[in-house]
């Protein structure tokens, strides 16, 4: 199991949040590709934050009492962000994911956000594998 990578099963069609970009807009992406977070890059692809539904959630809770969403994505994405290599084993990272660890992690190669990796995709290959277990002559 250590041998099943992160690169295997990683979203590479992630979308990428700047740090400038409109809470507004931002929050347009995730509903329209139907994601519960992204990555937050600099001009060169470098990871400098992580944007959740749940932080737009309570940006937009506070703007909803004056109807003034004027927030950018600076001001509400996390900047210490945990993040994982291609190369990483999945095992490694479902055994992170059990504590109260983020559920979407940015996957990070030479410095540069290539996708990102989420419960579902790390589930849906242990999945797998269990089922080859199964499979496999006795």
């Amino acid at each position: 199991m250590d041998s099943i990578k992160v690169r295997e099963h990683m979203d590479r069609q992630a979308i990428l949040l700047k740090p400038d970009m409109t809470l507004a807009t931002a929050v347009e992406l995730l509903l329209q590709h139907k994601k519960n977070g992204a990555a937050v890059v600099d001009e060169s692809q470098h990871l400098v934050g992580f944007l959740s539904q749940q932080d737009c959630l309570a940006v937009m809770l506070k703007s909803s009492y004056h109807c003034d969403l004027t927030a950018i994505v600076a001001d509400c994405m996390r900047s210490e962000v945990l993040s994982v290599s291609p190369d990483d084993s999945v095992l490694r990272l479902a055994e992170q994911m059990t504590g109260a660890k983020p559920k979407i992690y940015p996957v990070v190669e030479n410095g540069r956000v290539v996708g990102t990796i989420n419960r579902t995709n790390v589930l849906a290959a242990m999945n797998t594998y269990m089922q080859q277990c199964y499979l496999a002559p006795a």
